[in-house]
């Protein structure tokens, strides 16, 4: 009876360890995909900062960041709605890399009107608060995977006083929309981060979805970083 109870407890702890480390292992091909990502991101952003050329070739064909807008559409709805295909190999990669080059295009051209201070400040600051928030949603024993729901109504509230701020073009109430929008895509980072854990969370994603959390983590920075940038840009003017 004794060696039959050691037997299962053994069995449980290497059942516990062999899910620990493929969580682990996913966990690091994620940030890998994401870092990848916001290097070529980051590229594309200088380009258009410091070559002349690029940025005016932008600015005179602006049909292209229509275009580059509609493709990171495609994509999104490719990756996020089609499990076939952010599944496959290398299917999902070649999507993902034809949508963080069309988001670094929309970023470039976005960035190239602020300016190369603005955008420098701006990304600083989300460099930090993206790994503060990274290290907090790996420490902390609150479960935001829970809080789903949530966030969704105040994407949808954020939303509907977006298209409000669009109206009545007052600039209070635009720093106010971008102080709130950054909050919820630092939320957001939290909960996607938290969803990848697995373990005690009430909510995890597969380890077959690493192409899918890394899309969730770039835009959640992404999102984040453009409202920091016009935050930025609004308190130096």
């Amino acid at each position: 009876m004794f060696a039959s109870e050691d037997t299962e407890g053994f069995a449980g702890a290497s059942m516990e360890f062999d899910d620990s480390a493929v969580r682990r292992s996913f966990m690091r091909k994620v940030f890998s995909i994401l870092m990848a990502q916001l290097v070529v991101t980051i590229g594309i952003i200088c380009i258009f900062l410091y070559v002349d050329e690029v940025r005016e070739f932008s600015r005179e064909h602006f049909w292209m960041y229509y275009v580059a807008l509609g493709i990171t559409f495609v994509m999104i709805i490719m990756l996020a709605c089609c499990p076939n295909i952010r599944r496959n190999f290398p299917v999902n990669f070649i999507c993902l890399a034809i949508f963080t080059l069309a988001e670094g295009y929309l970023l470039g051209s976005i960035s190239a009107a602020y300016g190369a201070d603005a955008v420098m400040w701006a990304a600083g600051i989300t460099a930090v608060v993206a790994l503060s928030l990274t290290i907090f949603a790996l420490q902390t024993k609150i479960d935001f995977t829970v809080m789903g729901g949530c966030l969704f109504v105040f994407l949808i509230v954020l939303l509907c006083f977006g298209l409000l701020c669009a109206i009545i073009r007052n600039q209070y109430a635009n720093i106010a929309y971008a102080s709130l929008g950054a909050l919820l895509f630092a939320f957001y980072l939290v909960y996607d981060i938290q969803l990848m854990m697995g373990g005690k969370h009430k909510y995890s994603l597969s380890p077959e979805e690493y192409i899918f959390a890394a899309l969730n983590l770039y835009l959640d920075i992404v999102n984040m970083f453009l409202y920091i940038l016009y935050l930025v840009a609004a308190a130096k003017n």
